[in-house]
C-alpha cells in the first residue's frame, strides 16, 4: 500500500497541509491514507435496512471541531421526536449575542456525518464570517446501513412523517433555543442529503425560505429502492417520471449544483429539478457560460410565473462532488465553483415570503 500513487500524493498533500493549516488537517489526511481512502461506497447510493430503533443510545457528549473551521461553538446535541430521534450538531458563531440570526439545516450524502461534511462544504468557516447558525442533522446506521437519508421511501416523503417529521423537529428546536430569523431559514443537502433537502421545502414550505440541492434528485421522483437505483442512472422511477406536482408552480426558491461527469446522480435530476421553473409560463432570464479556476461551467436564472425563482450551475468535468469544498472531507471538489458560498448568496437573497 505504502508504495502506491495515491498514498504518496497523500503524503505530499499532508505534509503541505502541515506547513499552511496545522497539524489538525494534516492529520486527519494522513489517517484517511492510511485506511486506504475511507469508506468506498458512493454518497448518493441508498440501502435497505432496518428502520431507526428509538432505544438507540445518542451520544451526548461535545464532539470536536472540524479541522479548519472557525472559533465558534460546534457541539453534538441530540432531538427525540414522536417519530423517531436523531443526534445532529450546531455551529453557534462566535458574534452571536441573542440577535435574530440566519440558519441553515445542512444534510449531508451517504457514508457521512456532521464532522465530515462540516469539513467538506466548509460551511462553518463562512458562518462565522456572515454570522449565521449551521445545523448538520445525523443520520442513524440503523435507519440506513449506508447513512444514506431515505429520500426513496414512501413514510420518509411525507409531513408528520419519518424524517422529514426528525428535520423539521431539530430546526424546530434550534428555533426555540436560538433568536432565529424565522424568514431566514434553509435546508442544503449533497446528494441522498440534496434529494431529502428537496422533499423538506415540498413537506414543509411554511419552515424552510429556500434549498440548496447539490448532485441531488428530485422529490417523488423514487417510491423504492429499485426506482431509487434507476432514477439515480437517469432512468425513470416506478411510480413518476418527474418531481411530484412538476406542473405546478413551485413554492420556494432553489438553487441547483450538478457536475456533468458525476457517474453516481444523472444530470438529468438537475434538469428535472429546475422543471417547475420552466413550465406554466416560466421563463429562463439568462444562461451564463462562465469558468473559475479554469473549470467551465454554465448558470442558468430562472423565474417562475409566480416569481419564485431557480439558480441551475452546471459544472463541466465535475464527478459527484460538493464544489469548491476542502479535500479534507469526502466527496469534495477543491476546484470551483465555491458551492456554499453560492448558496449563502442565494439564500441570503431570499427571505421567505408568504
Amino acid at each position: 500500500m505504502f508504495g502506491n500513487e495515491g498514498f504518496l500524493k497523500s503524503m505530499r498533500e499532508a505534509l503541505e497541509r502541515m506547513r499552511t493549516h496545522g497539524p489538525a488537517e494534516a492529520t486527519t489526511l494522513i489517517q484517511r491514507a492510511l485506511m486506504g481512502g475511507g469508506d468506498t461506497a458512493e454518497a448518493g447510493t441508498p440501502t435497505v435496512s432496518p428502520q431507526a430503533d428509538p432505544t438507540e443510545p445518542m451520544s451526548k457528549s461535545p464532539g470536536k471541531r472540524p479541522p479548519g473551521s472557525e472559533p465558534g461553538s460546534f457541539s453534538l446535541h441530540a432531538f427525540d421526536g414522536p417519530t423517531g430521534r436523531r443526534d445532529y450538531k450546531l455551529y453557534v458563531p462566535r458574534s452571536y449575542a441573542g440577535q435574530p440570526v440566519a440558519l441553515i439545516v445542512m444534510l449531508h450524502g451517504c457514508t457521512q456525518d456532521a464532522n465530515d461534511f462540516a469539513t467538506g462544504t466548509r460551511m462553518n468557516e463562512i458562518a462565522e464570517r456572515d454570522g449565521f447558525l449551521v445545523a448538520y442533522p445525523i443520520q442513524s446506521r440503523r435507519a440506513n446501513a449506508s447513512k444514506c437519508w431515505n429520500w426513496f421511501q414512501p413514510s420518509d416523503q411525507k409531513r408528520g412523517q419519518g424524517e422529514p417529521s426528525i428535520i423539521d423537529g431539530i430546526t424546530g428546536e434550534i428555533m426555540e433555543r436560538y433568536r432565529v430569523d424565522p424568514r431566514r431559514v434553509y435546508v442544503a443537502g449533497l446528494s441522498a442529503g440534496g434529494a431529502m433537502a428537496d422533499v423538506m421545502i415540498h413537506v414543509y414550505p411554511e419552515r424552510y425560505a429556500a434549498a440548496g440541492i447539490h448532485s441531488g434528485l428530485p422529490y417523488g421522483s423514487a417510491t423504492d429502492l429499485q426506482s431509487a437505483l434507476a432514477v439515480m442512472k437517469g432512468g425513470r422511477g416506478r411510480a413518476h417520471s418527474a418531481p411530484a406536482g412538476g406542473g405546478d408552480a413551485p413554492l420556494r426558491p432553489i438553487i441547483v449544483f450538478q457536475g456533468t461527469a458525476d457517474s453516481t446522480v444523472h444530470a438529468s435530476n438537475s434538469n428535472a429539478l429546475l422543471g417547475a421553473f420552466e413550465n406554466g409560463g416560466t421563463e429562463v432570464i439568462d444562461t451564463v457560460p462562465a469558468s473559475v479556476a479554469g473549470r467551465g461551467y454554465a448558470l442558468r436564472l430562472l423565474s417562475a410565473s409566480n416569481g419564485v425563482s431557480a439558480e441551475g450551475w452546471s459544472i463541466d468535468g465535475a464527478a459527484h462532488a460538493w464544489a469548491g469544498g476542502s479535500s479534507t472531507g469526502s466527496y469534495t471538489d477543491p476546484q470551483g465553483p465555491n458551492a456554499s458560498a453560492e448558496m449563502v448568496r442565494f439564500f441570503l437573497a431570499h427571505p421567505r415570503v408568504d
